[in-house]
């Protein structure tokens, strides 16, 4: 994962692009017991954090002290992997790249945080993740000139249905055009980061991504002793995003994206059983969890497509 929550056909471009050739081989087809592991715990991960994005307080605020936390934590490996690799650089277009990523990146915080202070979880989510595969499909069929075979196409379908499904309840509607947006900012963050990794090591442009969003979520840090007591609550969830998104590279590594991304997408029946059940997201309640299913199925068809 990218500082936000990036889509699993970006983190498999990210692999294909810079990482080691796999070990999956088409004479073995066969997922292993890590993979399924680091999948599904990636999953867990990613619906912890949100779920702790949900329940702050100032969503925004969470984010701008967390992501920074994370980018601390993300620069120690990277450093070690930059000296061991014989200090490889990034190119001008490729820092571009990155700070305008950031920058929407920015856009993708603002619009999660104000989708999860105005509705439900249980709806926010399957909703923001729905959308940016249809769209990051719809570019790459328009923009990029890509292909889709007729399960993705079908896929393409499930996922619409899926948010339509889970959209919030008339009570708490105002959370759907900024649940929305979060999925198009997705989108957008993907189209430019599937570009960002050709210019250099992959995990080099990662991290260059993370400092430029921490850079950018700056302002709505807030320092002094308010923004250091956020701190305690903030460090998990930064320490959450990185760990996900290492975890998901690491499944990649092991397995093709068929198999790992329903695993990895099984994280919108998390949280929106969760939402219902813990935290009390009751209304519509099995169009809910009907929704998320759909876009579970959904982006299943595209992977396998």
């Amino acid at each position: 994962m990218l500082p936000a929550t990036p889509s699993l056909p970006e983190l498999y471009f990210l692999v294909r692009s810079r990482s080691p050739r796999k070990t999956w081989r088409d004479g073995g087809r066969r997922l292993t017991a890590a993979a399924v592991a680091l999948a599904f715990g990636s999953a867990l991960l990613h619906a912890a954090w949100n779920l702790r994005l949900k329940t702050s307080a100032d969503p925004l605020r969470l984010a701008a002290v967390a992501v920074p936390l994370g980018t601390a934590l993300l620069t120690v490996p990277v450093a070690v992997a930059w000296l061991a690799l014989g200090r490889p650089g990034l190119s001008w277009q490729g820092w571009a790249l990155a700070i305008v990523s950031g920058l929407v990146e920015l856009g993708y915080w603002h619009f999660l945080s104000r989708a999860y202070r105005r509705g439900d979880v249980s709806s926010v989510y399957p909703v923001a993740r729905g959308t940016a595969p249809v769209l990051a499909a719809l570019v790459g069929l328009l923009a990029l000139r890509e292909h889709l075979a007729v399960p993705q196409l079908a896929g393409v379908v499930v996922l619409v249905a899926g948010i339509w499904l889970a959209r919030p309840p008339v009570s708490s509607r105002r959370a759907l055009v900024p649940a929305l947006l979060t999925g198009v900012l997705i989108a957008t963050y993907t189209t430019l980061d599937r570009l960002g990794v050709r210019l250099g090591p992959f995990w080099l442009y990662t991290w260059a991504v993370f400092v430029t969003t921490s850079l950018w979520l700056a302002p709505w840090a807030r320092g002094g002793a308010a923004a250091r007591a956020l701190v305690a609550q903030a460090a998990p969830v930064g320490v959450l995003t990185v760990s996900a998104y290492g975890l998901t590279l690491a499944a990649l590594s092991l397995a093709p994206l068929a198999l790992v991304a329903p695993l990895r997408e099984s994280g919108v029946v998390v949280v929106a059983l969760w939402g219902i059940l813990r935290l009390g997201e009751r209304e519509r309640a099995g169009l809910k969890l009907a929704g998320a299913a759909a876009v579970l199925a959904g982006a299943t068809l595209l992977a396998v497509g």
